[in-house]
């Protein structure tokens, strides 16, 4: 079943995008934050993290493409605002995949 795509109240994900949570943004429109991760894989290792639930990529509707979209623009924006010369875009999908925090997030990192 999918879940509201409106605020969970239990997501951390939820608190941070919505201000709840001591987070600096890096960045911050009205469809999504992008902070750095507390558990960096690489030298540049940001979370482009949706302002609406939405659980993972599975759940994801037609609906929601602009949203997704959006977010992949955000996060080319962002590695050219931080002068990334080479960069990728992850995104975890499932416990099998590595999720762990059940709110659409990208992972946009750099060795550099």
């Amino acid at each position: 079943m999918i879940e509201d795509h409106a605020m969970s109240k239990d997501c951390i994900f939820c608190k941070i995008s919505s201000g709840q949570m001591n987070t600096e943004f890096v960045y911050e429109d009205d469809q999504c934050v992008v902070f750095n991760d507390i558990h960096p894989k690489a030298k540049t290792h940001l979370l482009i993290v949706a302002k609406r639930h939405l659980p993972s990529l599975a759940d994801a509707q037609d609906s929601d493409a602009e949203l997704l979209s959006h977010m992949l623009l955000v996060a080319k924006n962002v590695a050219a605002d931080k002068k990334l010369k080479g960069y990728k875009v992850q995104i975890h999908t499932g416990r099998e995949g590595g999720q762990e925090v059940f709110h659409i997030h990208y992972h946009l990192m750099s060795p550099f």
